[in-house]
């Protein structure tokens, strides 16, 4: 995995009392220079924001938001103010964010592998996604959005990407570029549902129909297009505890085509070894149909005891020569 290491040279100097912004400490995982005041973390320094199992959103000084998408890490760094906003460099390694303030030239966004700095002031509403591939996902949302230039972090390539663009750089290369891309890059919306879904009452009950609710994105839908891209760990596969029999089968349903033909028998499978099962029986006139495949729960059971042996051929001789001595008195 690649380490991203910044060196802040231009622009950016010691760490400044100066707040940067705030974010919710019940939101996400802050690291560096902070302080905590009425539940919120204030950033007063070179800092980390890593979001929890929802998206973190800094409420930022100079005006505006930087939303941290779930699970992903943002380094934030203040430059040295000049009497205008103070000037950021956000530093993304991998995840996802949504950069939306007014920007100036003086503001910088890198990833790993690329550098986004602005070639004009402007409203900035800025998606980036990076994945452990390197795929550089970039949207720059707005007609009137400023222009932004993207340069090679270890090499000479450049690309201009301007208003409304949205493009994806296959490993984060300035040379294998997708245009018009259509996946999303920013953070998922949180899903609105109605109150008897929420699970929760209310004195005063909404029209039915109407919107009443939103659920956290953490209790719905964490983060989905994360796991889906790799960005946040997906969810093991239970194991049976040891001692407990446990057994998956899938059984495969074969139906002949001819209309003499009976159905094959069905065919199983387990990790505990292979079971056949016995073939139903179908009328001559039925149709074919397509083959089914199910899976079966199954508990190991205790076989029934075999039958008794048959009797003794030579007690079976003895009782037949007494019936006939007798019958014959």
């Amino acid at each position: 995995m690649r380490r991203l290491i910044a060196l802040f040279v231009v622009g950016c100097g010691a760490a400044h009392a100066q707040s940067i912004g705030s974010v919710g400490i019940q939101d996400a995982t802050v690291t560096g220079p902070l302080e905590v005041s009425n539940g919120r973390a204030v950033l007063v320094g070179n800092t980390t924001v890593t979001a929890r199992d929802h998206t973190a959103d800094i409420a930022l000084s100079r005006g505006g938001a930087l939303l941290v998408c779930s699970t992903s890490g943002l380094h934030v760094t203040a430059g040295k103010s000049t009497g205008g906003p103070l000037p950021l460099m956000l530093a993304l390694d991998r995840g996802a964010i949504e950069v939306r303030m007014a920007a100036t030239t003086s503001d910088i966004v890198i990833t790993p592998d690329l550098r986004f700095t602005l070639r004009n002031d402007g409203t900035l509403d800025l998606r980036i996604r990076v994945t452990r591939n390197g795929d550089t996902c970039v949207e720059n949302r707005g007609e009137a959005a400023p222009t932004l230039s993207i340069a090679d972090q270890f090499g000479d390539g450049r690309y201009e990407l301007r208003a409304g663009q949205h493009v994806l750089f296959e490993h984060g290369s300035l040379k294998e570029v997708v245009d018009h891309e259509s996946s999303p890059c920013g953070c998922p919306p949180v899903p609105v549902v109605s109150v008897a879904d929420a699970g929760s009452t209310s004195a005063n009950p909404a029209a039915p129909g109407s919107t009443v609710a939103a659920k956290q994105a953490e209790e719905a839908h964490p983060f989905p297009a994360a796991a889906s891209t790799g960005l946040a760990p997906g969810a093991e596969v239970p194991q049976a505890p040891p001692g407990v029999a446990h057994a998956q089968v899938a059984a495969t349903l074969n139906f002949g085509a001819g209309s003499d033909t009976s159905p094959s028998s069905e065919t199983a499978r387990s990790s505990a070894g292979a079971s056949e099962t016995t073939p139903a029986s179908t009328p001559s006139t039925q149709s074919a149909e397509p083959a089914a495949v199910a899976g079966v729960e199954a508990k190991a059971q205790t076989p029934p005891p075999p039958a008794p042996p048959p009797p003794s051929d030579v007690i079976h001789s003895i009782g037949r020569f007494f019936k006939k001595l007798f019958g014959r008195s």
